[in-house]
C-alpha cells in the first residue's frame, strides 16, 4: 500500500459560531467557518481548487460550491457517517500528491438543535425502509442510533465485565476538558454518580452517555507539502490515513465489541511509522461513552476488553496520561450530528499550541478517529508538527 505521510499538511482552521445559531443556515455556518480558516492559512478563497464536503442534502457539495462561488478541480462527498472528514483528510492528500489539486476545503455544517426546535425532523434511513435492512430493526424498536449503541454496549458489558461506573468516567473526563474551554456548552462540573443518576434511555446508556444535540459548523485547508513550508503557520503534517467499514446495519456487525477502527487504526499507524504509545494526544469521536471505549481497545491503547479497567481514575482527563478529547468532544462541547471535523480542528490547534487552559504540553504527534453509522465506519488520521 502506498505512503501519503508528508505528502500534504493542514494549514488552517475555522470553527463556525457554536451552540444554537437560528439566524444562520447551515450554508452560512459553512461560510464563516471556511472564512475563518483561510484567514487562519493567510490564504484566499481563489486559492482552493479542491472540495471535500459531506451532508445529507443530495448534491448537497455542489451547493456548498456554488454557495461559495468555488469551482473545484477535484470534489468529493463521500458519506460514510461522522468519520466523513477523516475520510476526506485521506482522499485529499491522495489528491494533492496526484497532482489533482493543489489546496483542498474540507467543509461541513449542521443545525439539528435549531431545526428540532422548529420541529424538523431527519431521518438517518436512507431509501425504502421495506427495502433495506431497517425492515429487520425497526420492527424490534431498534430506531437509531441510541439503541444500536447500546447494544454494542450491553453485549462489551456481558462479555468482558465493563461497568456503568467505568463508562461513566469517559462522560467525566470529557466534562473536565469542556469546562476549560469556553466554547464548550456543558462546563458544570459533573461525577460518575450525575452519569448514573441520569434517565436511563437505553439500557444501559443513560442521558450522559449521549452526546450533545447542537449547531455548528468547521472548515479545514490543507495544501501540499512544498506550499505548506511557505505560509502563515507551521505545517501539520499528515503522517498516516486509514479508512475502513465492516457493515451498514447494527444486524450487520460482525462483532459488536470490534469496530472497524482495529482495520482503520493499524493502516496509519503503519504508514506513520509510529505506535499507540508515541501518541501525545487522542481525538477520539464520542457519539457515546461506549463507541471511545470500544476505539481505544480497537486502535490498540489497550487490549480488547480492557477498556474499562483503562478509562477508570481520570486516564483520559486532564493531567491524566491519555488525554483524549480536549475540548470537550461531542459529551460535553458540541456535537452536530457528524462529528468529525471537529477532531481535526482540536488536533491540529493541539499541536499548533493554541488551545489555552486546556493544552497538553510538547504535543508532537496526535491520532484523530472518527466514527460514522452504526459503528460501521471508522477514518484514523494521525499528525504531527516537526
Amino acid at each position: 500500500m502506498g505512503s501519503l505521510t508528508r505528502k500534504a499538511a493542514i494549514v488552517g482552521v475555522g470553527l463556525s459560531d457554536l451552540g444554537h445559531t437560528p439566524d444562520k443556515t447551515f450554508l452560512q455556518l459553512i461560510a464563516q467557518a471556511t472564512q475563518r480558516a483561510l484567514d487562519d492559512a493567510g490564504l484566499k478563497k481563489s486559492d482552493i481548487d479542491g472540495l471535500f464536503s459531506a451532508g445529507w442534502i443530495t448534491m448537497e457539495s455542489i451547493m456548498v460550491a456554488e454557495y461559495l462561488g468555488i469551482q473545484p478541480t477535484y470534489s468529493d462527498n463521500t458519506l460514510p457517517g461522522g468519520s466523513a472528514f477523516e475520510f476526506h483528510v485521506e482522499h485529499a492528500v491522495a489528491a494533492i500528491s496526484a497532482g489533482l489539486c493543489e489546496t483542498a476545503l474540507i467543509c461541513y455544517a449542521e443545525t439539528p438543535l435549531s431545526d428540532r426546535k422548529r420541529r424538523i425532523t431527519r431521518s438517518f434511513t436512507t431509501g425504502n425502509p421495506h427495502e433495506t435492512e431497517e425492515q429487520f430493526e425497526i420492527p424490534y424498536g431498534q430506531w437509531v442510533p441510541i439503541p444500536t449503541y447500546a447494544l454494542a454496549a450491553q453485549r462489551h458489558m456481558y462479555q468482558y465485565g465493563t461497568t456503568s461506573e467505568q463508562l461513566a468516567e469517559i462522560a467525566v473526563a470529557a466534562r473536565k476538558w469542556a469546562s476549560l474551554n469556553h466554547l464548550a456548552s456543558m462546563r458544570d462540573p459533573l461525577t460518575v454518580k450525575d452519569v448514573l443518576r441520569s434517565p436511563m434511555l437505553s439500557t444501559p446508556l443513560r442521558l450522559l452517555d449521549c452526546c450533545l444535540v447542537s449547531d455548528g459548523g468547521g472548515a479545514v485547508i490543507i495544501t501540499s507539502a512544498e506550499r505548506a513550508k511557505n505560509l502563515r503557520k507551521r505545517p501539520v503534517w499528515v503522517l498516516g490515513t486509514g479508512e475502513a467499514h465492516t457493515h451498514r446495519s447494527i444486524s450487520g456487525m460482525p462483532d459488536l465489541t470490534v469496530s472497524p477502527a482495529k482495520i482503520s487504526g493499524a493502516r496509519a499507524f503503519s504508514m506513520a511509522g509510529v505506535s499507540p504509545s508515541d501518541i501525545d494526544v487522542l481525538q477520539l469521536y464520542d457519539s457515546f461513552t461506549i463507541t471511545v471505549l470500544l476505539q481505544l481497545e480497537d486502535l490498540g491503547f489497550c487490549a480488547k476488553g480492557e477498556g474499562g479497567p483503562f478509562v477508570e481514575s481520570g486516564r483520559l482527563a486532564p493531567g491524566g496520561a491519555t488525554p483524549a478529547n480536549t475540548g470537550g468532544g461531542g459529551l460535553s462541547c458540541l456535537h452536530t450530528g457528524m462529528f468529525g471535523i471537529f477532531l481535526l480542528i482540536e488536533g491540529a490547534s493541539q499541536l499548533w499550541s493554541e488551545c489555552g487552559n486546556r493544552q497538553v504540553a510538547n504535543t508532537k504527534l496526535v491520532l484523530c478517529n472518527g466514527v460514522g453509522g452504526n459503528l460501521a465506519s471508522s477514518g484514523t488520521v494521525i499528525l504531527g508538527v516537526e
